[in-house]
């Protein structure tokens, strides 16, 4: 349960400076933690590790104002985190599959990262433990 707590944590600080250039090292000091031990426990308890978490939610973050505003793409680009327009343009292209521009004339939406919900990869855990110690009893 303390993982959880912890993730949820690491969630939160994550959420409230998405905007901002976070590195592995900071949100450990922040939450008094050890870098590897934050790196741990969130790829434990969601599946994929952090840098990767807070690399798609600054390109969903991204996508969605590509095609609710008519900002520069350089502007959101270094929003994102990115030092360049190119360097933005070849990371949203390796996850959407489109630059950037091509994107924006789509037009629709496409969430790669929503925030995670603990509370629902728990309940799936749940259920799925549940459904394996009923398999083994049997």
């Amino acid at each position: 349960m303390k993982g959880k707590s912890v993730v949820n944590r690491i969630l939160s600080y994550v959420e409230k400076n998405l905007e901002n250039n976070l590195t592995l090292e900071e949100i450990a000091r922040e939450l008094h933690y050890s870098k590897f031990y934050v790196e741990r426990v969130f790829k434990e308890h969601t599946g994929q590790p952090l840098y990767r978490y807070m690399k798609n939610r600054r390109l969903n973050e991204a996508a969605k104002k590509l095609v609710e505003t008519k900002r520069p793409i350089v502007e959101i680009a270094l929003e994102a985190g990115y030092r360049s327009q190119q360097a933005f343009t070849q990371a949203f292209h390796e996850v959407y599959g489109l630059s950037p521009q091509k994107y924006r004339k789509f037009g629709k939406i496409v969430s790669i990262q929503e925030r995670i919900d603990l509370s629902a990869i728990w309940a799936y855990e749940i259920a799925r433990l549940r459904h394996m110690d009923g398999r083994m009893a049997a």
